[in-house]
């Protein structure tokens, strides 16, 4: 039996240890699910440290609706959260987030591949923030994109 299969089927020691990277600006937060600190290697060799704190996710649902959002919630104690996320607004910073799962026997790399998501929007309080993170929804795009307008192509006023 493979350490997945074991994984998925609870028998074994391993455990899905959730990670996440926010990145707002130049501003990069490494978070992580649970009680202890753990170093990790990241996709592109890189060895980071991801701070346990209390965190809840919500990962997307694999349908076909066009609103594939990642909402999480992250503890808000010690301000450290809510106060980036005041500066990126107040700086008009577009922030983005990393999903990445790790297998706690195996560090050195993440067990399937990460997911970036942009920040659509959130809410804080003095205790917890709440975020939601998504996929350009497609479904509500126009389509064609360019669209045949007078401002734009003046001659489609003489079609008979």
């Amino acid at each position: 039996m493979s350490i997945l299969n074991r994984l998925y089927a609870s028998s074994g020691t391993e455990v899905i240890i959730e990670t996440l990277q926010i990145t707002a600006g130049s501003e990069v937060y490494y978070v992580t699910k649970g009680f202890e600190d753990i170093t990790a290697t990241l996709e592109n060799g890189q060895t980071v440290t991801f701070e346990a704190g209390g965190i809840d996710l919500a990962l997307p649902a694999k349908n076909t609706d066009g609103t594939q959002d990642l909402k999480f919630a992250i503890g808000n104690i010690n301000g450290r959260v809510s106060k980036a996320i005041r500066a990126a607004l107040a700086a008009q910073i577009k922030g983005l987030l990393t999903y990445r799962a790790y297998v706690s026997t195996d560090l050195t790399a993440p067990s399937e591949r990460p997911f970036t998501l942009a920040i659509k929007s959130g809410s804080w309080s003095a205790t917890e923030v709440q975020i939601s993170a998504g996929y350009m929804n497609i479904l509500d795009k126009a389509w064609p994109r360019r669209r045949y307008t007078l401002a734009d192509f003046p001659g489609l006023r003489h079609i008979p």
